[in-house]
C-alpha cells in the first residue's frame, strides 16, 4: 500500500483512536449493565438492563468493531509501522480480529438471547469483562509499543528497507 500523506494519516489516526476510545467505553457500558442485571434482585430492572444492552449491540457494536479493524489495518498498511513489522501492532491486530469476531458470533446473539429471556446469565459479566481487559491491554500496548521488530521487521531492516526502521513520530 502506498504511504499515506500525513494529513490523511492524522485523521485516521484520530478517528482510529476515537472508534477504539468508544469500543473501550461502549464495553464497560455493557459491563455495568451486565452487572446490574446479574446482581439486581428487581426482574424489570434485569430486563431493562438487557434490554438496553441489546440496543448497544444491535446498533453500536458491529459498526465500532469493524470501524476500529479497518482503520486499524488502514493505518498499520499506509504508515512505515507496518502490519507484520513490529509485535506490537501484530498482536493489537489478532486482539482486535479476535474481539471482532467474538463479539459478532458470540456476544450479540447472547445478548438477544438473554434480553428475549430476562433471565441474570454471568457470561454477560465475564464477556464484557474480558473485552474491556482486552482493550484496556491494546491501549497500553499502543501507547508504549513494547516487545521490537517480528521476524519478518528484522528481516527488511537488515535489508534496508526504507519502511522497517519506523520512527516514533506523533
Amino acid at each position: 500500500m502506498k504511504p499515506l500523506k500525513r494529513p490523511v494519516r492524522r485523521a485516521l489516526l484520530v478517528f482510529h483512536v476515537a472508534v477504539s476510545v468508544s469500543w473501550l467505553g461502549l464495553s464497560l457500558g455493557l459491563l455495568a449493565l451486565g452487572v446490574t442485571a446479574y446482581t439486581t434482585a428487581d426482574t424489570s430492572l434485569t430486563e431493562a438492563a438487557y434490554r438496553a444492552m441489546k440496543v448497544f449491540a444491535d446498533w453500536l457494536l458491529l459498526p465500532i468493531a469493524l470501524a476500529t479493524l479497518v482503520s486499524g489495518l488502514v493505518l498499520s498498511l499506509g504508515t512505515p509501522w507496518g502490519l507484520a513489522r513490529h509485535r506490537w501492532v501484530w498482536t493489537k491486530f489478532w486482539l482486535t480480529l479476535a474481539t471482532a469476531t467474538a463479539t459478532v458470533f458470540a456476544l450479540r446473539p447472547e445478548i438477544a438471547h438473554a434480553a428475549g429471556a430476562g433471565v441474570p446469565d454471568s457470561s454477560l459479566v465475564a464477556a464484557p469483562l474480558v473485552s474491556t481487559s482486552a482493550y484496556l491491554f491494546m491501549t497500553v500496548v499502543s501507547v508504549l509499543k513494547p516487545w521490537g521488530l517480528t521476524r519478518r521487521g528484522r528481516r527488511l531492516r537488515k535489508q534496508g528497507h526504507p519502511a522497517a526502521g519506523a520512527r516514533r513520530s506523533r
